[in-house]
């Protein structure tokens, strides 16, 4: 079996710190270093701090070789995400032992797997993507790049994410629907129809506010 990847982390947050426990229980060794550009950000118990984003090429060029955004906000982390990429450096997908991935499942560069996640027959969780602790995405479902779905929250059988979509925590969205690019759906919404791209949904059932 291949030996698992010391990583650079980028993102010290409240985010990171989840990543951080992730990668301990799924077996990964210590992480080469994190990188953010907060000056003021507590950092990552045990991990060296080594400086702002913008050290990504110089670190390449010392020979960091894989790493992972841990960032919480969409766009960022995909925008990194795909920096990252461009620099050479490999995207690994955290994945704790509790998730459960289908075989026929597909997971995208940089996405990660919190605790007790699912991830359904042939569904497709999108690079740089977050599925969060014990949400579902069902058989046949697709996201987009740089998603995030929350804890608890269930997506059905063939739904399909835009990129950059946010689900809040606990909604659930009703199989085969659509979410548009870069929509947010509310903590606890029940989606049973189409949502635009750049809309924001909330409430049973879910409408735009």
């Amino acid at each position: 079996m291949d030996l698992l990847p010391r990583l650079l982390i980028l993102g010290a947050g409240g985010h990171g710190r989840a990543v951080l426990e992730v990668l301990r229980d799924a077996g990964f060794p210590p992480p080469l270093g994190v990188l953010d550009d907060n000056p003021h950000s507590p950092g990552l118990p045990g991990v060296p701090h080594l400086g702002p984003f913008s050290r990504m090429a110089a670190l390449r060029a010392e020979g960091a070789a894989a790493a992972h955004v841990a960032l919480g906000h969409n766009a960022a982390r995909r925008r990194l995400g795909e920096t990252l990429l461009a620099l050479g450096y490999a995207l690994p997908v955290p994945r704790h032992p509790s998730a459960i991935v289908a075989s026929t499942a597909r997971l995208g560069a940089g996405s990660v797997l919190m605790p007790r996640a699912v991830v359904g027959a042939a569904a497709e969780l999108g690079p740089h993507s977050i599925l969060n602790t014990g949400a579902i995405l069902e058989h046949d479902g697709r996201t987009g790049p740089g998603c995030h779905i929350a804890p608890g929250a269930v997506l059905g059988g063939g739904v399909t994410l835009g990129a950059e979509v946010l689900v809040g925590i606990l909604a659930g969205l009703r199989p085969g629907v659509s979410v548009g690019d870069g929509a947010a759906v509310a903590l606890g919404a029940a989606v049973v129809a189409d949502v635009p791209p750049r809309a924001s949904v909330a409430g049973v059932p879910a409408r735009p506010r």
